[in-house]
């Protein structure tokens, strides 16, 4: 009886020992780009949850994961009206957590193409949950009359600045409505009186003007993205055409902390930060977070399929390391198949989900 209980005993530990060891198995610690299809990646941490945020379907839909390089499946948290401003052309929204709200900027449209009626609009939640209800909050006047919205000017990829307890909104835009979308695309930068609201006027930030960021059929300045490190602010836009190879990012930096966001001169430009390669196509709009544990920074971003000009792209992400001076060094975009180690924290937190 003893013999029989001891080999009942000795199965039952094998099989445990064989279930934890198939449960570390399952989890890879390693992943390879992209990481799935898609376009405007915007991905943001809050507390440990990443929320992904993207337009599909005339709508714009989030999900919710403990994992960066493994999404949930997304529910729409907007679909675009039937009739009205902001009725087609849904583009790149980003997803801001805000004094307790969740706020959604995006640009629509509408009709298009032509895309000669985009303007920039934003979604608020009700509460503090990224899947709660949503208020359209309207349209944000991107023009030069604050006081007449009728004069309002074509606006994209809007973006939203802390700095120094104020509110900015940076966005890619043109310096007066025309009626051809073969126009030249700029940064500006104007302060919030609220997350929904600017105030004063509207700063004409960058101009595609250096010789890395023209010398194509159209030259652009679109997708901010605000990078922050110690004392330092950074502003990653992309540049180029977002349809070519060629497509890249550069980067303005303030001069120093106490430096004044809305003065042109405050910033300084820098470029190319981040391009493709002979695998890597057309880098471009990005985001940034840090891994699980807090201990990496990791770019998010887009590129394209092939070299052919178009927009099928998917989207990649890699870690980012920074200079002595205190600038990110983005290194090279990694090509498509290669083995990257998993973000620091990552496969712990899914052996923990397994074996839960």
């Amino acid at each position: 009886m003893r013999i029989y209980l001891t080999l009942f005993l000795v199965a039952i530990f094998c099989a445990c020992a064989k279930s934890e060891d198939f449960a570390k198995d399952s989890v890879e610690t390693t992943f390879t780009n992209p990481v799935w299809d898609g376009a405007d990646p915007w991905m943001v941490k809050q507390r440990e949850d990443y929320v992904y945020c993207f337009s599909s379907d005339n709508g714009i839909a989030v999900s919710s994961s403990k994992l960066m390089t493994k999404r949930t499946a997304a529910k729409f948290i907007w679909k675009a009206p039937s009739t009205g401003w902001n009725s087609n052309c849904i583009w790149a929204p980003e997803i801001h957590f805000i004094d307790g709200h969740w706020y959604v900027y995006y640009a629509a449209g509408v009709s298009g193409p032509p895309f000669i009626h985009q303007r920039a609009g934003v979604l608020r939640s009700v509460d503090d949950n990224v899947y709660s209800e949503y208020e359209d909050m309207g349209m944000l006047n991107t023009g030069d009359n604050p006081e007449d919205s009728s004069k309002n000017i074509w606006a994209i990829d809007m973006t939203v600045l802390e700095h120094n307890k104020k509110l900015y909104a940076i966005w890619s835009g043109w310096l007066k409505q025309v009626d051809t979308d073969a126009t030249s695309q700029h940064l500006f930068i104007q302060e919030m009186e609220n997350p929904y609201t600017l105030k004063g006027q509207r700063i004409l930030l960058s101009s595609p003007e250096e010789s890395w960021e023209t010398g194509g059929p159209l030259d652009l300045n679109e997708g901010p993205q605000v990078l922050k490190h110690d004392d330092e602010v950074f502003i990653i836009y992309s540049c180029r055409e977002s349809w070519l190879k060629e497509y890249r990012q550069g980067m303005l930096q303030l001069e120093v902390p106490e430096a004044d966001p809305l003065d042109p001169e405050s910033w300084i430009k820098t470029g190319p930060v981040f391009e493709g390669n002979d695998s890597v196509y057309g880098v471009g709009h990005v985001s940034f977070v840090k891994s699980p544990d807090g201990t990496e920074d990791w770019i998010i971003y887009h590129s394209k399929k092939t070299t052919e000009p178009g927009w099928d792209r998917d989207v990649r992400m890699q870690p980012f390391t920074w200079n002595a001076d205190g600038t990110p060094d983005f290194g090279e975009a990694v090509q498509a198949g290669k083995h990257l180690k998993r973000p620091s924290g990552e496969v712990e937190i899914e052996q923990n989900q397994i074996n839960q």
